[in-house]
């Protein structure tokens, strides 16, 4: 069964960024995925200690804390969606301090190297996007920076969705732009996979 894991990097349960992964994950397990979702806010756990355990002595991140289980959901996920409203210009701190930890996906001696993860190749990656500020040409620095970095992690296809003029309250018009475009998304990326009964 293809596996998505949803990793929300909102403190809203119901933002903008977490409503639109919630309609990415509801048309991944309307096709028979199996889907997971983490919310960062909920969760005990502390950010990359630089440490290097991970390209020493262990194989994954030696930190036990919440992030754990987490870290090893979204290294076996087919489908990662990664979701986060921008705060000061990037990703939220939830999330900025998983992305940090995600530091042990890589071999020892990693830079540099033809296959430097320690993850299987060929997955996909959906970054969800949410700004109040309306321009577009502001904070679009934020989805490359980061995409490059999961591509090396073995996530070689990237999407984007993105909502910009994104408010506290959810704006219908915005939103339901954001909506579409998950739609859309969710159309090309979970076609061919049909329900599988239990």
């Amino acid at each position: 069964m293809k596996r998505l894991v949803c990793v929300l990097g909102s403190p809203k349960a119901k933002g903008n960024s977490a409503s639109i992964a919630a309609r990415l994950c509801a048309a991944a397990a309307a096709k028979g995925y199996e889907t997971r979702t983490f919310a960062l806010n909920d969760l005990d756990y502390r950010g990359c200690q630089a440490c290097l355990a991970c390209k020493g002595l262990s194989e994954i991140c030696v930190i036990a804390d919440d992030l754990g289980e987490v870290l090893y959901a979204a290294g076996e996920a087919d489908v990662l969606v990664l979701a986060s409203p921008v705060y000061y210009g990037d990703v939220s701190s939830q999330l900025k301090g998983f992305i940090d930890r995600t530091y042990s996906y890589l071999v020892p001696d990693w830079y540099g190297k033809k296959n430097p993860s320690r993850l299987r190749p060929g997955r996909k990656a959906v970054w969800v996007l949410t700004q109040g500020f309306r321009g577009e040409k502001s904070f679009a620095d934020i989805y490359p920076k980061y995409r490059r970095f999961f591509k090396s992690y073995g996530f070689d296809e990237s999407h984007l969705i993105r909502q910009c003029g994104a408010d506290a309250e959810g704006s219908t018009e915005f939103r339901d732009a954001a909506f579409r475009k998950a739609d859309a998304l969710a159309a090309v990326l979970f076609k061919g996979i049909d329900i599988i009964a239990a």
